[in-house]
């Protein structure tokens, strides 16, 4: 396995070519701080982009919905789809609109969709995706009925090809500019994963694991 995706025209950079990563570790590190993936693929001749939670082993995306869904049927059925990840990390005010910005993280990849059929491997799949957004939930949990399973649809993409592009830069303004009396800096942006909060059917004295303790007041 290379440490790096090979550059070709469909991931290639071509905008702020400084701010491209090609390395998996870069790739990997966005994909995995991220919760929602955004896949895009065409219907009909029509783009579509459809927001799905997703979870990652190696160059393997495993995404799912319901069975019956449209994104799934599509997904099984179109033979190209695009992915992105994307994380705001602040808004940068500069000194003119056309040099604001934004500090951010993100990773667009490609491949081929196919759709997983064998109920163990669409487990262990829903595994992937559920330890990705509640790490270690999936053995606290009842087991799957085989009705569920059955109702839900896993699309496993292998990655073909991706990019990194990550920015953490300032406010970079015309050298005349920096003589206008306007503050200019950076407004962060945090995405704080918050306290827990009870269902109102918990029942009596039950607390939260270590685990789901642990999933508190994280930081993207």
């Amino acid at each position: 396995m290379t440490d790096s995706y090979s550059i070709n025209k469909t991931n290639k950079v071509r905008q702020l070519r400084e701010n491209a990563a090609y390395d998996k570790a870069s790739v990997y590190g966005v994909l995995d701080a991220g919760l929602v993936a955004h896949v895009a693929f065409v219907q009909d001749d029509s783009p579509v982009v459809v927001p799905m939670i997703y979870g990652r082993v190696d160059d393997t995306i495993y995404l799912h919905g319901a069975r019956k869904a449209r994104v799934i049927k599509l997904l099984e059925k179109t033979s190209r789809a695009c992915l992105n990840v994307t994380l705001l990390d602040g808004i940068v005010l500069a000194r003119s609109a056309f040099n604001s910005s934004m500090q951010y993280r993100s990773v667009t990849l490609f491949g081929a969709p196919q759709i997983i059929t064998g109920n163990d491997e669409k487990l262990r799949a829903m595994r992937v995706i559920s330890e990705h957004s509640m790490p270690g939930r999936w053995d606290e949990l009842r087991d799957s009925h085989e009705r569920e399973v059955k109702m839900t649809g896993v699309i496993q993409l292998n990655i073909e090809s991706a990019s990194a592009k990550i920015s953490a830069a300032g406010a970079e303004d015309e050298d005349e500019d920096y003589d206008i009396p306007v503050w200019a800096g950076v407004l962060p942006i945090t995405t704080t994963i918050g306290s827990l909060q009870d269902d109102e059917r918990l029942l009596p004295d039950v607390e939260p694991s270590d685990v789901v303790k642990a999933m508190q007041n994280r930081t993207l």
